[in-house]
C-alpha cells in the first residue's frame, strides 16, 4: 500500500476517533464469500504494521470498513448493544448521487458534512460529526434524512459500517479507490438538523434536483403537495388520498411513509388555518393514524407534524 493512501486511512481514523476509543473493522471478501471482523483499540489500527496488513487483505480482494461509531471497550461484537456512543450520523447515496449530493449541500435544512466519501462513480457516504443525540434520535434522524435527500433507507442502525478510505472499493473491476473530502471540522447537535424543512412543500426531489413534473418549474414532491392540498380542500378522503399517492411514487424508499406525511402536514395546515386550535390537530392526526402506527410514535409523530404546519403558517405570514 502506497504511504499515502496509508496516510489516508489513518488520519480519517484519527479525525473520527478519540485516543483509547475501540474501533470495529469488518473485512469482507467476494469470491469466495467469507467476512471477518477485528474489534481493537484505535491505536493498534493505527501502527504501520496493522495498517500494512489491511492493506495486503484489501490487495487480496477484501473490502476494508469501519463502524462509524466507537464501541464499548469490553466489546467483543458489533453489536448495537456495544455501541459506546453516537459519534456521527450518515447518508448513502448509492443511486443518482451527484444530482442527490448536489441538493444536500444547497440544503440550508442540513448542516455542512463533516467528510464525503467516494465509495465508487456517482456514489457517497456523507458523514456528519455530531454530539448531543442517543441512539434512538439518532435512527430517526437518518430516517428523515434518507426520505428527505434519497438516501438507503436500510442504513439507519448505530453499529453500521462505512467503508474505509485509502483502500480500494473492490466490488469493481478495475478496484475503484475510495476517496474523502473533509467539508468542515465543526461538530453538529440535534437542532442544526432541521428536517421539518423537508416536509412536502420544500423537500428535494427524490430522483434529483433536474427532475420536474409538467408545471411550470414544480418539482414532483411539490406537485403532490399542491395536488393534496387541492383535494382535501375540496373534502376528498384523507385514506385514499394517502394510498394514491403512495401507489404513485414507487420511486420514494418508502412511499407509504411519503404518502403519510404529505396527507397529514397539509391536513393539519388547513385545520389550523380554518381555526382549529393545536390540540385538537393533535388528537385528529393520532385517531387518524392509530391503527397504523404504534401508539406511543403516533402520539410523538402527531405533535411534530402539527407544529411543522404551524411553522410553515407562520413563515408565510411573514414572508
Amino acid at each position: 500500500m502506497p504511504q499515502h493512501r496509508s496516510r489516508i486511512a489513518a488520519a480519517f481514523l484519527t479525525r473520527g476517533f478519540a485516543p483509547g476509543e475501540t474501533i470495529a473493522l469488518l473485512l469482507r471478501r467476494q469470491n469466495p464469500a467469507v467476512t471477518f471482523q477485528r474489534i481493537v483499540p484505535l491505536e493498534c489500527a493505527l501502527t504501520p504494521r496493522y495498517l500494512c496488513w489491511l492493506a495486503h487483505e484489501n490487495a487480496s480482494g477484501a473490502n476494508i470498513y469501519v463502524a462509524a461509531n466507537p464501541l464499548r471497550s469490553c466489546s467483543r461484537k458489533r453489536t448495537k448493544e456495544s455501541i459506546a456512543e453516537v459519534r456521527h450520523l450518515y447518508l448513502d447515496l448509492d443511486s443518482d448521487g451527484d444530482a442527490r449530493l448536489a441538493a444536500l449541500r444547497a440544503s440550508d435544512a442540513v448542516p455542512t458534512p463533516t467528510a464525503i466519501l467516494s465509495t465508487s462513480p456517482g456514489k457517497y457516504q456523507v458523514l456528519w460529526r455530531v454530539e448531543g443525540f442517543d441512539f434512538s434520535m439518532q435512527e430517526s434522524t437518518l430516517k428523515l434524512l434518507s426520505v428527505a435527500y434519497g438516501g438507503d433507507p436500510a442504513c439507519t442502525d448505530c453499529n453500521r459500517v462505512l467503508r474505509l478510505p485509502g483502500f480500494f472499493n473492490c466490488k469493481y473491476i478495475p478496484s475503484h479507490p475510495v476517496t474523502v473530502e473533509y467539508t468542515c471540522n465543526s461538530i453538529s447537535n440535534p437542532s442544526d438538523f432541521r428536517l421539518d424543512m423537508a416536509a412536502p412543500d420544500t423537500v428535494l426531489p427524490l430522483d434529483g434536483i433536474a427532475r420536474q413534473k409538467h408545471q411550470g418549474n414544480r418539482t414532483h414532491s411539490e406537485h403532490d403537495w399542491a395536488w393534496v392540498q387541492h383535494e382535501l380542500a375540496l373534502g376528498k378522503d384523507a385514506a385514499k388520498l394517502t394510498l394514491a399517492l403512495a401507489s404513485c411514487r414507487s420511486d420514494k424508499p418508502n412511499p407509504l411513509y411519503y404518502a403519510q406525511r404529505t396527507v397529514d402536514v397539509a391536513s393539519a395546515k388547513l385545520w389550523l388555518i380554518e381555526g382549529a386550535l393545536i390540540a385538537d390537530v393533535i388528537a385528529m392526526l393520532e385517531h387518524r393514524r392509530s391503527f397504523e402506527i404504534p401508539a406511543a410514535l403516533c402520539s410523538a409523530r402527531a405533535r411534530e407534524i402539527a407544529h411543522t404546519a404551524q411553522r410553515m403558517i407562520a413563515r408565510r405570514r411573514t414572508a
